[in-house]
Order: C-alpha cells, then structure tokens, then sequence
C-alpha cells in the first residue's frame, strides 16, 4: 500500500512539473538562473516520462525501480544546480523530497522483486 501512495504522489507530482517545465515562464526563468537553459526541454520530457512510468511501475515493477531511480536521480542533480547558484534548504527541499522519495520507491520495488 505505502508503495501504491508513494507512487500516485510522485507520478502525478512529476506530470505536473514536468508539464511547467515545459510551458511555465518561470521555469524558464529558474533553469536560466541554474545556468542550464538548454536542458530545460530535456528535463521536463525526462520528467513526464519518469511520472508515467514511476505509476505504470505500480503494475510493471521493472518499470516502476527504472523510472524511480532516473527520477531520484534527475532531483539529486536539480539539488546540485540549486546548491551551486546558492538556494539554501528551504529552496532545495522540494527536489530532495523527491530525490528520497524517488529512491525509496526504487527500493521499495526492488524489495517487491527480491
């Protein structure tokens, strides 16, 4: 069950960032400021396909532990991007939430799988 939830609120969490990503001025704005505005488009697409994939995981684990771990890693990497323009905690907690909860749904598949 918890992996059921984990996976509902990431999935639908990462189709509607990844969807912002995509359109949203402010997002532009934010990957121009993270010195990285030409893998904005990157990122959004990743994202959209690692939420469908993280809630088809909840059917096809293989799916959910690849989805899940592309996912925490992409939010390790946004936690980067933050550190080195300066973001404190407050700024950073959005990405680290999903880093741990991406890596925790991947483990909590793996566990399924084991």
């Amino acid at each position: 069950m918890l992996l059921q939830i984990a996976s509902v609120i990431s999935g639908i969490g990462f189709l509607v960032y990844g969807y912002q990503c995509l359109s949203s001025q402010f997002m532009k704005a934010e990957f121009a400021r993270f010195k990285v505005p030409h893998y904005r488009t990157l990122t959004g697409v990743l994202e959209i396909l690692g939420g469908i994939g993280v809630l088809l995981g909840v059917r096809l684990p293989i799916l959910g532990i690849a989805a899940a771990s592309g996912l925490a890693l992409l939010m390790a990497l946004g936690v980067v991007a933050r550190i080195r323009v300066g973001d404190g905690l407050v700024q950073c907690s959005p990405a680290l939430f999903f880093c741990i909860l991406n890596g925790g749904i991947a483990v909590l598949h793996a566990g399924v799988q084991g």
